[in-house]
């Protein structure tokens, strides 16, 4: 495959170069230096001509994009508290909820969430399996009707191209124009955008990576969600591949921000049930998509925090599952993260993080 030369900018630009199995994207920075990312199994780095190879043992590595979607706008935690509060006094907030220490990495503070690789490090746990699974029975053992542990896999969807539209125009022009298309001409990406096949290679090595943890006595979730988005259908049907499985369930509780973006809307109920013949759907999930056309506007972090904080009501109020599989996007990720008041922590696209949740009712 042959690079195109290109011309430095004085702003900054995204070039999109598809070939084949690579989905390359160059982009220049205000400063003048050039990056150029291979997305296979292999990635380059130029900066100002001068070329570097780094050869990746993963496709699940976190960029700076990663990082602003997990720690961007700290303030939406205070306004996220305060609408809390206003909630529960209106009632149906019945669970609080706080993150539980001591049995994954990505939970201390002094883990490195940039540079932090789980599928190489056993998924980040602090000890074996049998241990994890004798301490968590233990925990609800001992606990009242009103106490309950859970531990959550929070996966992010792989690459869509969305991710790719997205980085292949500026963050001013993707605000002001691309946002609210879906084809520019070169690539598709909205309504409801596919996984390239990059997304999919991500979801397959997740697969590879819960193989080997299977073998050391990992719990198989006993209940899957799964956001109506394709990409994140997609992303578990790869993941799980070849493991028997509950039969997801699909919430709309758990899709990303709603509201402006075409890529965000999803695809009419029937559309997803003919993709994923052995999902099923959460109650009163309709055929077209509501939620989306009912926005004017963007949802709000805190909102979308509030919805978090439902669908955590309802998990502890209907679901007696302790290990719980919830394939989503990176907004939803966070906003789990918020609610459960772990650290924030910056999980790549098709990457993953394990929460241990323990509820407690008023």
């Amino acid at each position: 495959m042959q690079l195109l030369p290109l011309a430095a900018p004085t702003t900054s630009r995204y070039l999109l170069i598809i070939g084949g199995a690579y989905a390359v994207r160059a982009y220049a920075h205000s400063l003048g230096a050039w990056r150029i990312r291979i997305f296979l199994n292999r990635r380059v780095v130029a900066y100002a001509g001068r070329c570097r190879w780094k050869f990746m043992s993963t496709l699940l590595t976190a960029d700076a994009r990663d990082w602003h979607d997990a720690h961007g706008y700290p303030e939406a935690d205070v306004v996220y508290a305060e609408a809390l509060e206003k909630q529960k006094n209106c009632g149906g907030f019945s669970w609080t909820f706080e993150s539980v220490d001591g049995f994954f990495k990505q939970s201390d503070d002094e883990t490195d969430d940039m540079a932090f690789e789980y599928t190489k490090q056993d998924f980040g746990r602090k000890m074996t399996w049998e241990e994890i699974r004798s301490k968590v029975h233990e925990l609800n053992a001992k606990s009242n009707e009103n106490t309950c542990y859970k531990v959550l896999f929070l996966a992010r969807h792989g690459q869509g191209w969305h991710n790719i539209a997205s980085a292949k125009y500026s963050a001013q022009e993707w605000h002001d124009k691309w946002r609210f298309l879906g084809y520019d001409g070169e690539i598709t990406w909205g309504p409801d955008p596919h996984l390239t096949e990059l997304g999919v290679k991500q979801a397959q090595e997740n697969r590879d990576a819960w193989g080997h943890q299977l073998q050391m006595n990992a719990p198989i979730p006993t209940v899957h969600f799964v956001s109506p988005l394709q990409r994140s259908c997609r992303t578990l049907e790869e993941t799980w591949r070849g493991i028997e499985i509950s039969p997801p369930i699909v919430s709309e509780l758990v899709r990303e921000t709603i509201g402006l973006h075409l890529c965000h809307k999803r695809s009419k109920k029937s559309e997803i049930q003919n993709r994923f013949p052995s999902f099923t759907f959460e109650d009163n999930f309709t055929e077209k998509d509501q939620l989306f056309d009912s926005f004017q506007r963007r949802e709000e972090y805190y909102e979308q925090f509030l919805r978090a904080n439902r669908f955590l009501q309802n998990l502890f109020d209907t679901f007696k599952d302790e290990y719980v599989s919830i394939t989503s996007h990176a907004g939803m990720i966070r906003a789990f993260i918020t609610v459960v008041g772990h650290r924030k922590f910056t999980v790549p696209t098709g990457g993953m993080v394990p929460v241990v949740v323990k509820g407690t009712r008023s």
